[in-house]
This record gives C-alpha cells, sequence and structure tokens, in this order.
C-alpha cells in the first residue's frame, strides 16, 4: 500500500511538473500578480479587449447584450488560443440611443481619453498586442479611428481592432430579412450566452420595422438616420430567434477570434514597421521612394 501510494504522488508530481501546476484563467482580473506574469508570457503579450455597450435591446433582451455576447464569444476564444482578456468595457459610441431608459452615453473626448489610457495601461502591462473585439454596430465608426490616431506618436505597441463579424454562410434558416438590433440573430445569440435574460415573451410588445422617415441616397449620410428609422431602438423581430441560429452564430464568432488571436501572435511585422514609420515623419525631406 505504502509503494503504492509513493507510486501515486510520483506520477502526480510528473503530470504537475510537464503540464504546469493549474491552468490559467484567461480573465484579466481572476489572475493573481504572479500569474498574470505568466499569462502574458504565455500568451506572447497578446491581449484581448471586447468592446460592448449599454442601450436598450428592444423590449425583450438587457441593456447590457453587446457586452455579454461580446464577452461571452472572446473568452471562450481565448480558451480556444489562450489571451489575456481585459475586464467588462462599455465606454463606446452611443447617442442615438439617450431617449431610451438605461443607456450610458460618455461625451467624444472622454471615450477616445479612456480607450487609449486603457490600452496605454494594458501596454505597461505587457500587452504589446491588444485586440480590440467590437461588439456594438455604434462602434464601427469609433474603433477604426481611435485605431488610425494610434500614429499620432510613437508606441511600443500595436493596436488591432476586429469587427462585427458576419455570421458565416449555411447554418439555420433565418425567418425575418430586417434584422438590424435585438431581432432574430441577436436574440438569438442571447439564447446561448445568456438566455436566463431573454424576454421572449415581450419579443412582440414593440415594432422593430423600418419607419423610414428620411428620403435621402444610401451614400449621404446623417446621424439621425437610425432614429428616423428605428426611433424604438428596435430592428427586427426577436421572436424569430432560435437557439439552433444562436450556436451557429456564436461558433463562427469564436473562430473568427481565435483565428485574429493566431494571426497576430504571429505578427512580427506590424510594430517593426510601425517603428520604421515613426522614425522617417520627424525628418520627411530626407524620405525617398
Amino acid at each position: 500500500m505504502h509503494k503504492a501510494l509513493i507510486v501515486l504522488i510520483s506520477f502526480f508530481a510528473f503530470v504537475v511538473s510537464a503540464f504546469g501546476q493549474t491552468k490559467l484563467s484567461v480573465h484579466w482580473e481572476e489572475l493573481t500578480a504572479g500569474d498574470f506574469r505568466t499569462a502574458i508570457e504565455q500568451s506572447h503579450g497578446t491581449c484581448l479587449l471586447p468592446f460592448g455597450i449599454i442601450e436598450k435591446h428592444g423590449p425583450h433582451l438587457p441593456l447590457g447584450t453587446d457586452l455579454l455576447n461580446v464577452r461571452y464569444a472572446t473568452l471562450h476564444a481565448a480558451e480556444q488560443e489562450f489571451a489575456v482578456v481585459f475586464p467588462e468595457y462599455y465606454f463606446g459610441q452611443i447617442f442615438e440611443a439617450q431617449q431610451q431608459p438605461g443607456t450610458v452615453a460618455y461625451s467624444t473626448h472622454l471615450q477616445l481619453e479612456l480607450l487609449q489610457e486603457t490600452t496605454n495601461e494594458m501596454a505597461r502591462n505587457g500587452c504589446k498586442k491588444v485586440v480590440i473585439v467590437n461588439g456594438h454596430g455604434g462602434n464601427e465608426s469609433l474603433l477604426p479611428f481611435f485605431a488610425q490616431t494610434q500614429l499620432e506618436k510613437p508606441r511600443d505597441y500595436v493596436v488591432y481592432v476586429l469587427g462585427l463579424v458576419d455570421t458565416p454562410p449555411g447554418g439555420p434558416q433565418k425567418k425575418t430579412t430586417m434584422d438590424m438590433h435585438a431581432g432574430e440573430s441577436e436574440t438569438s445569440a442571447m439564447m446561448v450566452s445568456h438566455p436566463d435574460l431573454v424576454h421572449m415573451d415581450r419579443a412582440k410588445n414593440e415594432s422593430g420595422a423600418d419607419q423610414a422617415r428620411l428620403k435621402l441616397p444610401d451614400n449621404l449620410y446623417t446621424a439621425i438616420w437610425w432614429y428616423a428609422r428605428f426611433p424604438n431602438h428596435y430592428s427586427g423581430d426577436g421572436s424569430a430567434a432560435t437557439k439552433e441560429l444562436g450556436e451557429f452564430k456564436m461558433k463562427g464568432w469564436q473562430d473568427a477570434i481565435v483565428n485574429a488571436i493566431r494571426a497576430v501572435k504571429a505578427d512580427q511585422d506590424s510594430l517593426r514597421i510601425q517603428n520604421e514609420y515613426f522614425q522617417k515623419i520627424s525628418h520627411p525631406l530626407d524620405t525617398r521612394p
């Protein structure tokens, strides 16, 4: 019995030595300081910033739908391809929904300053590759602009932006065509990420129809376009949602994030070229073709 116990202890010691003492959490906030150092090394300095928002999502979904969904997809992706995931972040662009209860809309300068200081702090802590994973349509203009501003002055890290990911072809057949906000697709995703927060019995309490109150060319933009079309801040019909569509949509999203993490980890060029650029901007007259 004693000999068998020694063999068993030796076996577990080998397993611990070979595979590490514990599996590291991908949640930034769950790591100890020492484990955080290990996580940065294991992720090769690759960190994810899932970016949501706080806004109305029809009559049946929670205010944090975008935040909840993007974190669900990002955390599951990071568990497949290890990266460190920053805590809840929802300080984005949502001026078009300020008339709805529960919306939290920060000023433009604060959105940009807070995002810059956040990525700066992430980089100071070893995240030299910061991937912002967008989960909110209202951020689709904000985030590329923010990424472009990273060329304002030299930095020792690179910001990457993964925009909204289209559901791949195939999968369950959709029942609706108008499906832009809190409709069939988004509700289906919530049925997977947080089914306990979905109130399907309320999905038809309001209209998500396009009211088409503006008559302008497609390539002529004005900020009020969304409110003019969807004053209820609801586009589509959430009652058409299914868990099967949600699972297919989430799988496609997670796969795209995993691919992004792997591409960023393998990227040895962006920071080098970025540094080359900053070396040249101080003496543009010396730059030659």
